[in-house]
């Protein structure tokens, strides 16, 4: 039997995977030192993707939220999510760039980090991992899990190798973005990846897309996983991770052991679930197998980006065509993981072959220097006739003539005129009137308003039916109005 840390989700891939990254802290901080005392080994918090639409969205300054919730949580170490090669861009972050913002995250109280490159370009991530070892913090070197023919077993094992060679990581993280690993792929994998991590601890993330990814953890554990990211059930399953309430309960059936005190877990969960459906995002979500996604591999979130792009063109119904054609893209390009930033690249470039109705006659700028090579070395070959119609496009010229840059960090505080590396993470994430409206609306708000779905029904139905132009609700915790428009 095995004893089984677990890393809490809930505030990152959840919200990431349901709520498109629009949790503010408000809706947060009232559970937070709830969350804090439940025995998670680490809780998931943040990253520059959040960073960026706290602003954009919800003019909310994250340096601010982030202080907020770190206060609140000082039992658990606190981690944030981080590219190798970039912040929140499709395209190549300068590293000087990249090394303030992780000395900035650790100044602001972030002690574990999850590094990932789809790419693997593993220098980068052992400097950044380098950099948080200055400040005593923990970093997992990130496999990013995509089925191809060119990911191999020993692919992923060298990529164990080269990241666990490194004294400063000191754990290797397989994630699958897609949630397609079973039993049978598991059995050849892990194994390979565990024989090259030099008995680092393994954790496991994956997303349950195919309603698989509980029965793929038990399985992990059986051969050297003992990290497992969950999140509470009301922000669990679908595209997120599956629940910690389900996968305390099968442990403990199978005789393993682990330090979450379970008492604590609905609360939580009711939490999430009145704000989520207050807001009106998505909340106690369920998968059900669907073999195109092993086909195209698009993560959740990513999903609702493609149908976003097609309601632009009003081609709403050619979800399932692009969805097709993403597969078609991918395996041309050499089979890119599909996560950030590639997964956006592939399915932007299906999305304008369908849209335009000829494949490939517009070709956006990062799939330009992809092809280039400015990510670094692909997994397989690009199919010889795509690249070259790639590097010959009408684009392609001024693309590869403008390499990009690697200015000092000086020269990084000049170009954005501030002395102040915050500031400067935030005028690089989000230039103009975002960051205008986020400085004008105010400090950040530490609750957030919500009625219980059962209230809002209830007043709905009330509504409808009667024929009293006002009704009223009153109870001993609260009172309701609400009158009809004439």
């Amino acid at each position: 039997m095995a004893h089984i840390k677990f890393l809490d989700e809930t505030m990152r891939d959840g919200q990431q995977s349901l709520w498109g990254m629009r949790m503010q802290a408000g809706m947060a901080l009232p559970i937070a030192s709830l969350v804090d005392r439940t025995g998670y080994h680490v809780i998931d918090l943040t990253g520059s993707s959040m960073f960026e639409c706290l602003i954009k969205y919800c003019y909310e300054n994250p340096w601010e939220g982030l202080d907020l919730l770190v206060n609140a949580m000082p039992r658990t170490r606190l981690r944030a999510g981080m590219r190798s090669n970039a912040s929140v861009t499709f395209g190549v972050t300068p590293d000087a760039l990249m090394d303030i913002w992780m000395r900035r995250l650790n100044e602001h109280g972030v002690r574990s980090y999850w590094i990932y490159d789809v790419l693997f370009n593993n220098d980068k991530t052992k400097r950044l991992a380098s950099i948080a070892k200055e400040y005593g913090s923990e970093v997992a070197g990130a496999i990013m899990f995509t089925l191809s023919p060119v990911h191999t077993d020993e692919y992923y094992a060298k990529q164990a190798d080269e990241l666990s060679i490194s004294d400063d990581i000191d754990t290797i993280l397989l994630y699958d973005t897609a949630g397609v690993l079973e039993k049978e792929r598991l059995s050849t994998l892990l194994p390979a990846i565990v024989s090259k991590s030099r008995g680092k601890p393994i954790e496991f993330h994956s997303n349950n897309l195919l309603g698989q990814s509980a029965k793929a953890y038990l399985d992990s554990i059986e051969l050297g996983v003992s990290i497992l990211h969950t999140s509470v059930r009301s922000m669990a399953n679908g595209p997120a991770v599956p629940s910690i309430e389900i996968m305390t309960r099968n442990c403990e059936l199978l005789g393993h052991t682990h330090d979450v005190d379970t008492s604590l877990l609905e609360p939580v969960s009711k939490h999430f679930e009145k704000v989520g459906k207050a807001a009106g995002f998505l909340v106690n979500q369920h998968a059900e197998y669907d073999v195109m996604s092993i086909r195209h591999q698009v993560p959740g979130g990513m999903v609702g980006t493609l149908k976003a792009q097609l309601v632009q063109h009003d081609m709403s119904e050619k979800l399932d065509e692009v969805l097709e054609e993403t597969a078609a893209v991918r395996e041309e390009l050499g089979y890119p993981g599909m996560a950030t930033p590639f997964s956006q690249l592939v399915g932007t470039q299906a999305v304008l072959n369908i849209v335009t109705g000829k494949r490939y006659s517009s070709i956006p700028d990062e799939v330009i220097q992809y092809a280039a090579g400015f990510y670094g070395d692909t997994a397989g070959p690009i199919d010889p006739q795509i690249k070259d119609r790639i590097l010959s496009s009408p684009r392609a010229k001024e693309v590869l003539s403008n390499p990009p840059p690697q200015p000092s960090a000086e020269e990084l505080r000049r170009e954005f005129e501030t002395d102040d590396d915050d500031e400067l993470i935030l005028r690089a994430l989000v230039a103009g009137e975002g960051l205008e409206k986020m400085k004008v609306s105010g400090p950040v708000k530490e609750t957030y308003p919500y009625l219980s779905s059962p209230e809002i029904e209830q007043v709905a139905k009330l509504m409808q039916i009667a024929n009293s132009p006002v009704v009223e609700i009153n109870s001993s915790k609260f009172s309701l109005s609400l009158r009809k428009n004439s």
